[in-house]
């Protein structure tokens, strides 16, 4: 018999407000004001905290460069 607990994937840790900035190279009240435009990269708020999924911030910087070209 098969270890279900085994098989499934631990989940990916979410990204705070900080470690986006820095992926993105800006200032992290650049990644707030575009928040406040919904300009930028999508995010989740658990409690009074801003939590970003890693696999989503990297689509968004993906379709900004799409929207570039």
């Amino acid at each position: 018999m098969v270890d279900l607990k085994a098989v499934e994937p631990k989940p990916r840790p979410l990204w705070h407000a900080e470690d986006v900035a820095e992926y993105l190279g800006v200032p992290l009240k650049t990644l707030y004001k575009w928040r406040l435009e919904k300009h930028g990269p999508p995010c989740a708020r658990i409690g009074k905290h801003l939590r970003y999924v890693p696999d989503d911030v990297v689509a968004w910087v993906e379709s900004c460069k799409r929207s570039a070209s």
